[in-house]
């Protein structure tokens, strides 16, 4: 799936001259956290977003450093903290080093572009120019449509048993012990398993293929060391013994 599928557009944006007290009420007012700055010709110059209005004079929340501090990190660093504390203009406090992403990314991309500078939104920028927005929110959403639907087409059991077997064979994390079997969309997993958080992974493959109605667990746990087998029902036991009592 590429950006263009899901990113939105037009895009509310701001310009660098427009009061920061628009901006925050244009947030409010949309519900999103953060505004693309564009100049008068279309091209993207920064991004303005709710953290950018943490460090603020009218709220108290300046930036407070010592003598000593404020000497190693130099007068420039200073003033700069007082621009963005004092500045009556988002082109003052916004941030102009932006990431950006492409109409033909992926998602793979964008994801990952997200998660390596912790950051919430992408403007996507065609020839310099700003033409959509790609948000936490449109990923979202994307999986949320992307996800079957409770009445989805019921599959038979050769099929649901099939796509399950081929699933764990592509995992790295194992899957080769577990046995499948299906009745009538029912899936009971049986064999063995040599860590306890592969029970929970080849829960979510079987919960992923269309048809599934129900998952009973028969897994048998080897503890690697020492061979030891502990079936479902034992695991049970010990569980159940290992729990806390009530209070008398």
């Amino acid at each position: 799936m590429l950006v263009e599928s899901i990113m939105t557009t037009p895009v509310i944006s701001v310009a660098p001259s427009t009061p920061i007290r628009d901006a925050a009420r244009l947030m409010l007012a949309h519900r999103i956290s953060g505004l693309p700055v564009v100049a008068g010709d279309g091209a993207l110059v920064g991004m303005v977003s709710e953290g950018d209005f943490l460090r603020r004079g009218e709220l108290g929340t300046q930036r407070k450093r010592s003598w000593w501090l404020e000497f190693l990190v130099g007068p420039g660093t200073v003033a700069d903290d007082y621009v963005h504390a004092h500045g009556r203009k988002v082109g003052e406090v916004m941030s102009s080093n932006v990431e950006t992403t492409r109409r033909d990314a992926t998602l793979d991309e964008v994801v990952e572009t997200m998660s390596r500078h912790r950051i919430k939104r992408l403007p996507v920028v065609e020839n310099g120019k700003l033409v959509g927005i790609v948000t936490r929110s449109d990923l979202l959403r994307a999986m949320a449509d992307a996800l079957p639907t409770a009445d989805a087409a019921v599959v038979d059991d050769e099929r649901i048993r099939a796509d399950i077997l081929s699933e764990l064979a592509r995992q790295s994390w194992g899957g080769r012990m577990i046995h499948v079997h299906v009745d009538h969309g029912a899936v009971e997993l049986s064999g063995a398993i040599f860590d306890e958080r592969e029970r929970q992974a080849a829960h979510v493959v079987a919960e992923n293929v269309s048809g599934v109605r129900s998952i009973s667990d028969q897994l048998a746990w080897i503890e690697p060391m020492s061979g030891v087998v502990i079936t479902p029902s034992e695991m049970n036991e010990v569980k159940t013994v290992a729990s806390p009592r009530p209070p008398a």
